[in-house]
């Protein structure tokens, strides 16, 4: 069978010229065009359904110049058009200022059909050539250099001009589609806003019923919403509200997602105008239904819709009815699953759930939803952490919901909120002026420093009939205007009580009065804000006063590099204050803290090794210390009441052993009363039992530092006007203060002779007098003058001994007290003194029966690892060698009243280690000293 003849149509160059004649001659000129209505529809045919769909087809179609005849017939085509009511052709963008002007199009029933238009239809020939151009011209569009192409030749301009002049649904599909791949070049996109397209899309869209044609135009809406500037011109005019409507009017699948994908485009940053648009036209309650739909992108677009219009406080409290709240809160806790959705993808929920706690509304409604436990969840999160501070802000909103504040107090919402104070977490991510809490829609935004909870309680109190207006209920009731307590009028007393913490003067404007400053608000302030409305409670102890609470509203007092917040002082004031508290302080170790922190400070961070830090003033240092004093004062005055008597005596006597450790060893920095303390810690056995749990494993990670300054501040009560002082150091470069008798028998013609000589293990022959050795000691004097075979020797062994440790020996049998021979075999500081010539000197002195020597070497060794040279580290080195009188000095050393705090925490540290389990030794010793006695001296009893 012969192969059928090619058609004229198959070929490109055909096409291209009869699209190429059309274009010049026109379709309205005066020639007859029905001659080349065959040729010219069959060219544009073959182009739409074969050349350009062809691989590569696209591409040669525009190489081959085929953009600019297909242009060029479409100005024709759209001149020869129908003209519109309103204007003549040409004049798109007149009648799109009109159409903005006049705002969104109302559609108070169903859109008038293309046939019944004012506008009449074109012609049949007219209007299937403006098909097919259209057609070819959309699919050309598809191609980036293409659109960049029909940008240069014009070609926005006839295409605006078609959609406001032909209202044919196939034309206004195809129009819109070719708009639509147009819009995704941003060039592109701006002309067609500038065009005047979107009030005629707006239009379209209102009017045509073919669902086909609609999606070209809600496509077409989509992309031109490409910049935020974009967004807030389409919205502001009118392009959110038709969708809402379709949206509303339950319309097919295909349309439905196309309608979310556009919605979506145009809620990002979601505007004032967008959000109005979108409630007015009744979409929050589709789209709330369309978050269940079983079509995945359908759903994910609408809860991102939703998310995106909590940004605008005037749309939440609809939403918040719509139940949009359920439905976020549902998604969000999904996402957050074992199977969940990444952390990125939970951002704008966690966003929307935050911003739909400003109003009291949708606060209720998160409650009863879980939302509670859902934020709590987000604030444990470390991997949410860049979410903490505005999930605190969030919480804010719940200032004055008691059922709320109870249920987060019971998920642990204070040991996070300290956490917050001494992390490093950023701020609070600003939001617009629109993102205000809606409950009060006349008011402006107040600034950061006002608590928007403040405005929710004040909606409560007028709605429940509590007050008539906005004028019967006073800022100043807000925590946030919470007056500083005023100045006491003598500044130069003394003794500061609480109402000391004020806020600093230099916080304080010119011209304003106290009650009216404003105060500072920081990347803490939701926080402290929230932890001071729980320090209101009867009973905070539970919540505020433990180890991690403390620490908290501590390094915010330290940490801030100017004056600290006022609200901060006041929570720690209103703690002190509190009786209730008093036990929680004692328990928590809390005024052992107060005192390390504020009054010597010592961090936690800063033992045992000092943590580097930036340099602070002098003078926050010195309001450090005062702020620590009054607050131990604070707790002074309700230790010493007798509710502090009775909670104190029965902690100690009943509690746990924890607790009574714990109280022994609170009691000496709040219990200034002399008949309190000595009944509770001498008489009662209180300080027995501290000294006890010195070895055993530490309740608290500063418990040692904690217990060395306790003992230290009972040895002040003890004895106040007692200062045992340290053993001077004796100067090695001079000379010793007392002769030496021993040495002239070291000479080479020796005074008297020596008539005996003392053999060492290593050969060495020390000179000697037998009779003033035999009168030393009792152990020569049997030796040398007794029935013992070496009083008829005169060459006498001494077994045992080394050269050095012999030394001080002979020197003491010589009659030499003092002569530096005893500081000889002493290592020097920083060097173990177990295994040493000083020990073996010691041993052998306490084997020949010298207590002199003994107490000599003893001196010898405290002066020099006591004494200024010596630090921390050589106080247990000196405790390890046993001896009764240098465990007295060094617990006098550790509890000197001079002391460094630190050094005297580590020496405390050296000595339980010294120690090991035999704590009697070291248990007696600081016994003794903080009692002012010494060991095996006449004093008072050691029996407390």
């Amino acid at each position: 069978m012969a192969a059928a003849k090619p058609a004229p149509t198959d070929s490109l160059s055909f096409c291209l010229a009869q699209l190429s004649a059309a274009a010049g001659e026109g379709l309205g000129g005066g020639k007859d065009t029905a001659t080349n209505e065959t040729p010219l529809g069959r060219a544009l045919l073959a182009l739409r359904t074969r050349h350009v769909k062809a691989a590569g087809g696209i591409e040669r179609f525009r190489a081959r110049g085929g953009l600019r005849p297909l242009l060029a017939l479409l100005r024709r085509a759209a001149a020869a058009g129908p003209a519109p009511s309103q204007a003549g052709p040409g004049s798109a963008p007149s009648s799109v200022v009109s159409a903005a002007s006049s705002g969104p199009a109302p559609s108070p029933g169903p859109a008038p059909s293309a046939a019944s238009s004012s506008t009449p239809s074109p012609p049949a020939r007219l209007r299937k050539t403006l098909d097919l151009a259209l057609s070819i011209l959309a699919n050309c569009c598809t191609e980036g250099a293409c659109r960049a192409e029909v940008r240069r030749l014009g070609g926005i301009l006839p295409l605006v001009t078609i959609l406001q002049c032909v209202k044919t649904d196939s034309i206004q599909n195809r129009t819109a589609r070719a708009l639509g791949n147009l819009a995704l070049e941003p060039e592109s996109c701006g002309d067609i806003h500038s065009a005047g397209a979107v009030p005629l899309l707006v239009e379209s869209l209102t009017a045509c019923q073919d669902s086909q044609c609609r999606q070209s135009v809600v496509r077409a809406l989509r992309n031109l919403a490409d910049s935020p500037q974009h967004r807030l011109a389409l919205a502001q005019q009118g392009a959110v509200r038709p969708l809402a409507e379709l949206l509303a009017a339950a319309p097919d699948p295909a349309l439905t997602l196309a309608l979310v994908r556009a919605l979506l485009e145009l809620s990002r940053g979601c505007s004032r105008a967008c959000a109005e648009q979108l409630s007015l036209g009744g979409g929050l309650g589709p789209l709330v239904s369309l978050a269940s739909d079983p079509k995945r992108a359908v759903r994910e677009a609408t809860i991102l819709i939703l998310a995106n219009l909590c940004a605008q406080g005037l749309v939440r409290p609809a939403l918040g009815n719509a139940g949009g709240v359920e439905v976020l809160l549902g998604e969000l806790r999904r996402r957050r699953g074992p199977n969940g959705a990444s952390p990125a993808s939970q951002q704008p929920l966690v966003r929307a759930v935050c911003l739909l706690c400003r109003e009291a509304i949708n606060r209720a409604r998160l409650r009863d939803a879980g939302g509670l436990e859902l934020l709590m969840g987000l604030l444990r999160d470390p991997r949410a952490s860049a979410w903490h501070p505005r999930v605190v802000a969030a919480l804010v909103g719940f200032l004055y919901d008691t059922g709320a504040l109870g249920r987060l107090q019971a998920l642990g919402l204070v040991p996070l909120l300290a956490g917050q104070l001494c992390g490093e977490a950023g701020d609070e991510e600003e939001e617009g002026r629109e993102a205000a809490s809606w409950d009060f829609p006349e008011e402006r935004t107040p600034e950061r420093a006002e608590a928007g909870s403040f405005r929710s309680l004040r909606s409560w109190l007028i709605s429940e009939g509590y007050a008539s207006g906005l004028g019967d209920i006073s800022a100043d009731w807000s925590p946030e205007r919470c007056p500083p307590p005023a100045e006491p009028a003598n500044r130069a007393s003394p003794s500061p009580g609480p109402t000391s913490l004020r806020t600093p003067r230099a916080l304080r404007p010119p011209g304003r009065s106290p009650v009216a400053a404003e105060e500072p608000w920081g990347r803490e302030g939701p926080a402290l804000l929230l932890l001071s409305r729980f320090s209101q409670a009867p009973d905070p102890s539970g919540a505020l006063v433990t180890g991690p609470a403390l620490c908290g509203l501590l390094a915010c007092v330290t940490g801030a590099p100017g004056p600290p917040s006022p609200r901060v002082l006041r929570i720690l004031a209103r703690l002190t204050c509190n009786p209730a508290c008093l036990e929680a302080f004692v328990r928590s170790y809390g005024a052992a803290l107060l005192r390390a922190w504020l009054v010597l400070g010592v961090a936690p961070d800063d033992w045992p090794a000092l943590r580097t830090r930036p340099a602070r003033r002098s003078q926050h240092q010195h309001q450090h210390r005062e702020l620590g004093e009054m607050l131990l004062q604070n707790l002074t005055v309700q230790a010493e009441s007798p509710f502090g008597v009775g909670a104190l005596t029965h902690l100690l006597l009943s509690g746990s052993p924890e607790d009574r450790v714990a109280c022994a060893l609170t009691l000496p920095f709040i219990c200034r009363k002399p008949s309190l303390w000595r009944r509770l810690l001498l008489d009662q056995g209180g300080l027995r039992l501290l000294l006890s749990a010195l070895t055993r494993p530490a309740p608290h990670p500063l418990f040692l530092f904690f217990a060395a300054d306790s003992l230290s501040c009972l040895q002040g009560l003890v004895s106040p006007s007692v200062s045992p002082a340290l053993l001077p150091a004796i100067p090695l470069d001079l000379d010793p203060p007392s002769p030496c008798l021993y040495e002239p028998l070291l000479g080479p013609a020796p005074i008297p002779a020596p008539d005996l000589h003392f053999l060492l293990d290593s050969g060495l022959r020390l000179p000697a007098q037998r009779a003033a050795s035999a009168t030393a000691s009792p152990f020569f004097r049997a030796l040398l003058a007794g029935s013992f075979a070496e009083a008829h020797m005169d060459l006498v062994p001494l077994r045992g001994l080394s050269p050095s440790a012999a030394w001080p020996i002979l020197h003491h049998l010589h009659g030499c007290r003092g002569c530096g021979a005893a500081l000889g075999p002493v290592p020097p500081p920083g060097q173990p003194l177990l295994g040493s010539e000083a020990e073996e000197a010691l041993e052998a002195a306490g084997r020949f029966l010298l207590p002199g020597l003994e107490e000599e070497l003893e001196d010898a060794v405290g002066r020099i690892h006591l004494g200024p040279q010596g630090g921390p580290e050589s106080v247990g080195e000196v405790f390890r060698l046993g001896r009764p009188r240098l465990a007295a000095h060094c617990a006098r050393w550790t509890l000197g009243p001079g002391q460094c705090p630190r050094k005297r925490a580590l020496a405390l540290v050296g000595l339980v280690e010294a120690a090991g389990e035999e704590a009697g030794p070291l248990t007696e010793a600081l016994l003794a000293v903080v009692m002012g006695v010494e060991l095996g001296a006449r004093g008072p009893s050691l029996d407390c």
